[in-house]
């Protein structure tokens, strides 16, 4: 039996009632784990992403990279630069973030972009895909003095813009970890999954047949055989079918230029290793991580880590060349970050300045945090073979 929400979030009675109904009213009456974290995490009114309340930062849940400082945004931004040289400098450049979070990333890179290189910034059109009403007011708010200066922003949902319209790059961090996934498990020798369903008024899993054949089709993409005798009865993953179709959406829109994903994860060798046997789902509150996606529901993020081979496979059957995978300290540190660090030694800061940015700047290359996300760059209709700066391995020095 699941265990039901805590008392103490107002929000969660109302969305378990939204979810019992949903079950009660479904085919079957169950739903998949896909369909109920879409609900907690993206209900308009209840969900995770809707309620009005920080979530990135101190007084969050969880720190990403943006949150910390300006500088990653700021080294992007440098990467950023050199695709729209390689695009030979086109007089419309178009960066699209999906899923902006708090709006750090945008205010520090177009802040960034237009002091330290105005003739590129001049060509920059910045648009946001957001799923969240809430985050979308605070993108807006943190981004108010872009929106009345120029017309250098916009917000914008998928449907508005034109195939194969967009020269630039499309880029995303930590943005697919919260995609909501399908829960497999081995049941009897088959693979199954894992529903969502009601027992004595209480909601509770169930296994049964596939609810689409999409999921086995997955496993040939990535050849991993999940019905080998390497994996045993009751051996339990996720299957994240919602980034095929992003990243679907993404080349369609896509003319020429650059996909960029950052976030955390592994290669489907490393994803689905026999020994990690109850997948990679997380929940986030205020800091600290657990793996019970049934509590707090609505008021925890509940993110799965991220299967890159996938992501490569599913560009390549569909026209986009990969380019690089990398780790976000290496990333950095080729953009510049190794330089950022030597000029706290030159006496130019008190030791009180020296320490609080040394801390954040080795926050961002940790190779036990932040350090170790993947970077994956992959590209389309380009003949151009220049390496991007952000791929040319650099040492990371502490």
């Amino acid at each position: 039996m699941i265990t039901q929400s805590n008392s103490n979030f107002p929000n969660s009675q109302a969305l378990l009632d939204i979810i019992c109904d949903r079950i009660a009213n479904s085919p079957q009456h169950r739903l998949t784990f896909a369909e109920y974290m879409d609900l907690v995490l993206y209900h308009p009114k209840y969900g995770y992403y809707s309620v009005k309340k920080a979530k990135i930062g101190k007084r969050g849940d969880f720190v990403t990279s943006p949150s910390l400082s300006s500088d990653f945004a700021e080294l992007l931004g440098e990467q950023f630069l050199q695709m729209w040289e390689i695009l030979g400098k086109p007089q419309e450049f178009s960066l699209l973030e999906m899923g902006a979070g708090e709006g750090d990333l945008a205010c520090d890179l177009l802040n960034y972009l237009q002091s330290r290189h105005p003739d590129y910034f001049a060509t920059l059109q910045y648009n946001i895909i957001e799923q969240s009403p809430s985050l979308i007011l605070r993108q807006k708010e943190k981004l108010q003095n872009f929106i009345d200066n120029s017309s250098k922003i916009c917000w914008r949902s998928w449907l508005e813009i034109e195939d194969n319209s967009q020269v630039g790059c499309f880029f995303s961090n930590e943005l697919i970890d919260a995609f909501p996934v399908h829960s497999v498990t081995i049941n009897e020798g088959k693979l199954q999954e894992v529903y969502i369903t009601l027992k004595e008024g209480k909601l509770t899993e169930a296994i049964g047949e596939l609810s689409t054949q999409k999921l086995k089709e997955y496993f040939r993409l990535i050849d991993i055989d999940i019905l080998g005798q390497d994996y045993r009865e009751g051996y339990r993953s996720e299957v994240n079918l919602a980034a095929l179709e992003w990243i679907e959406q993404v080349n369609n829109k896509l003319k020429s230029g650059y996909l960029l994903t950052i976030d955390y994860g592994y290669s489907a060798q490393r994803y689905y290793n026999p020994q990690r046997y109850q997948g990679t789902i997380k929940c986030y509150y205020q800091h600290r991580h657990h793996d019970d996606p049934y509590a707090n529901l609505g008021y925890q993020d509940i993110t799965a880590h991220v299967d890159f081979t996938a992501l490569e496979r599913q560009g390549k059957n569909l026209g986009l060349e990969e380019v690089g995978l990398t780790q976000q300290g290496l990333f950095l540190m080729a953009l510049g970050l190794g330089d950022r660090l030597s000029e706290l030694s030159t006496g130019k800061f008190n030791l009180i300045e020296v320490l609080k940015r040394r801390e954040v700047l080795h926050q961002l290359i940790d190779p036990a945090g932040l350090g170790r996300f993947n970077v994956l760059i992959q590209r389309k209709n380009l003949n151009e073979i220049q390496k991007l700066q952000g791929l040319e391995t650099k040492p990371l020095h502490y």
